[in-house]
């Protein structure tokens, strides 16, 4: 079955942004239903605008539809006005390419981005008419899958999930794709097909583990429960970027994206030890593409697309190997064409003046830097490796460039954090616009303007801060206004996150199974698009746990022991645990720890690659 525009032609005149929903965008890709065997609704838990942006999505999108006989959709998670037409009209949520609804599909993808879009995953599952659990759907069609970073501790989903890829997904789904024609072929049961998924690297079956708990709440067991299945799952990983796939076309939405532009990724993994930093951890070990291969990607994008954005995206930007080679190439293309070249993702400590020259050559734009924490003290703690001087020197780069608007990232709560740390944000700001007054009046605005984002510290899976408590509400509104409380300038202002939506994020990031009947109990009282503070409720998450018996706290305001099993310690990422309670003891003293570049700390993740990783 499939929806005729035609006959929703009232309904979509009725709601935002009909564009959203309609399909038909240039670079889409359109196949014959009957010139394939597998067809793929690649699903976005949050709205068309925001999942449009994604640049993973696209990669996947068009490695999935390379293969002859897969056909890869879209679907997003509608706005509320146009789910409340369509549940008035009986209409399912369906693809954007053919119109089909979701539970025709033989395998439904989500990628998994943010914690906060779980109860968006369920809603979408409902909206798709497909069972929610995944014990009651039967047969070789409706494999329900999930990928991205919130894969990486998946048992909060676990019940509603078939599958999760753990890792890169270019060649994983694929070789999905391809177990799962086999498995047809060969009249396997959908037990059967997906035992042997649990056979490939990279692929988590959740329904042959099982976990056991103790008294006190905590992990006592986590197993496979079929002989055969490993009791560890190792990620997959790309090894040479320039020989897979990328994406030579792009869909153009009809409607305004969040990012209207061209984005090319530099490379994977960082040689930073961020002891917060999920992305730092799961995504090692580092491996850059070739300046050659990033241009001849960007041009061909360029061309296709009109876009008048390019942006090169990575961790830590400004640690290509490459970087000034690739921007002078760039330059050649872009700015007789008047095309902006944004480098997002700079590093304060490596930021050059010749690098900067040559990015803000198009369009003058806001300087951002993420110095994490306003003392040096602190900024040791969490390995951040910038000092005060190496602020200084970029934020006067910045000024003598024209720029006189600098946003500045910050997170509040990090372990061993004082009042006086607080104090340094601040005085961090006021130092800025000292160098601000002292840039040569000649090359600097007239103006200065500061804003400093503060965002509270949530303790994620695989990093050296993973064991350690988040300070309770109480405590970081406290801090917040303590803080607000410090800055008299009118040139600063401060802006700290609602701590509300923090506080579940910790509790999703760090859960186990016994969390999913709260999401099923969040999605059935309304929640979805959680990230939209529009739609958030922390009163309705708080409600949800207490008629299911679950105590927050437990998962977000309690430190861990480092020999209490985790509930993703059976997920192997490359990056040792050893190596993670080493970083941590050492955050306890303020000791940093060299980037990857000067010396081997023994994380283990070369090792992935075939290669030596030594202390």
């Amino acid at each position: 079955m499939t929806y005729n525009l035609d006959q929703m032609r009232d309904l979509l005149l009725g709601v935002q942004k009909p564009a959203r929903y309609v399909g038909g965008e240039i670079g889409q890709i359109m196949k014959d239903p009957a010139s394939v065997d597998i067809r793929v609704a690649f699903c976005f838990p949050d709205i068309y605008d925001i999942g449009m942006s994604h640049l993973g999505m696209r990669i996947l999108y068009g490695a999935l539809n390379e293969q002859e006989k897969v056909w890869c959709e879209r679907a997003f998670q509608p706005w509320p006005d146009m789910e409340e037409a369509m549940q008035k009209e009986g209409i399912k949520l369906y693809t954007l390419e053919s119109r089909t609804p979701l539970d025709e599909f033989d395998i439904v993808a989500f990628t998994l981005q943010y914690e906060m879009c779980y109860p968006t995953v369920l809603n979408m599952l409902k909206l798709g008419n497909l069972p929610l659990y995944a014990k009651d759907r039967k047969g070789l069609e409706q494999i329900v899958i999930g990928g991205g970073p919130c894969a990486y501790n998946p048992e909060p989903l676990a019940p509603f999930f078939d599958i999760f890829s753990i890792g890169e997904g270019e060649e994983a789904l694929p070789e999905l794709t391809e177990k799962l024609r086999d498995a047809r072929a060969r009249n396997l049961s959908r037990e059967e097909f997906l035992f042997e998924v649990s056979q490939m690297e990279g692929f988590y079956v959740p329904s042959l583990y099982d976990a056991t708990y103790n008294e006190d709440g905590t992990l006592a067991t986590f197993t496979p429960n079929r002989e055969g299945v490993p009791a560890v799952v190792r990620k997959r990983i790309i090894k040479e970027l320039d020989k897979v796939y990328y994406p030579q076309d792009q869909i153009i939405p009809f409607t305004e994206a969040v990012h209207d532009r061209v984005t090319i990724e530099l490379f994977r993994g960082c040689i930073r030890g961020c002891r917060f930093c999920q992305a730092g951890m799961l995504f090692r070990p580092i491996r850059c593409k070739s300046a050659d291969t990033l241009v001849k990607d960007a041009c061909a994008l360029l061309e296709k697309t009109g876009y008048e954005q390019l942006s090169l995206c990575s961790l830590s930007s400004s640690d290509y190997p490459e970087i000034e080679n690739l921007v002078d190439q760039l330059i050649q293309y872009t700015e007789p064409r008047g095309i902006n070249l944004s480098l997002p993702s700079l590093r304060i400590d490596n930021f050059s003046k010749e690098l900067a020259e040559k990015i803000t050559g198009v369009k003058k734009s806001t300087f951002t830097f993420a110095p994490e924490a306003g003392s040096q003290r602190m900024r040791d703690v969490i390995n951040k490796n910038v000092t005060e001087e190496d602020i200084g020197r970029s934020c006067r780069i910045a000024f003598e460039n024209g720029n006189s608007s600098v946003k500045l990232y910050f997170m509040m709560g990090l372990p061993t954090e004082t009042d006086a740390d607080l104090d340094a944000i601040r005085s961090l700001a006021d130092k800025i616009i000292g160098y601000f007054y002292d840039t040569d009046k000649e090359k600097r605005n007239r103006f200065i303007k500061i804003t400093a984002s503060v965002a509270t510290f949530i303790p994620k899976p695989f990093t050296p801060f993973q064991w350690e408590a988040q300070d309770s509400r109480e405590e970081t509104n406290r801090k917040q206004q303590y803080l607000w409380d410090k800055v008299r300038s009118k040139q600063i202002t401060v802006n700290c996150h609602d701590c509300r939506t923090s506080m579940i994020e910790a509790i999703l990031a760090r859960g186990d199974r016994r969390l999913a009947p709260v999401l099923e109990k969040v999605s059935a009282m309304g929640g979805k698009l959680g990230a939209w503070s529009e739609h958030f409720s922390y009163d309705r998450w708080i409600e949800a746990m207490e008629e299911c018996g679950v105590d927050g706290n437990f998962y977000s305001l309690r430190k861990r022991d480092f020999d209490e099993l985790l509930p993703w310690d059976f997920i192997d990422i490359g990056v040792s645990k050893n190596y993670l309670i080493r970083e941590a003891k050492r955050s306890y003293e303020a000791k940093t720890t060299p980037n990857c570049a000067e010396q081997c700390n023994g994380c283990g993740a070369n090792k992935m690659m075939g290669g030596k990783c030594d202390v």
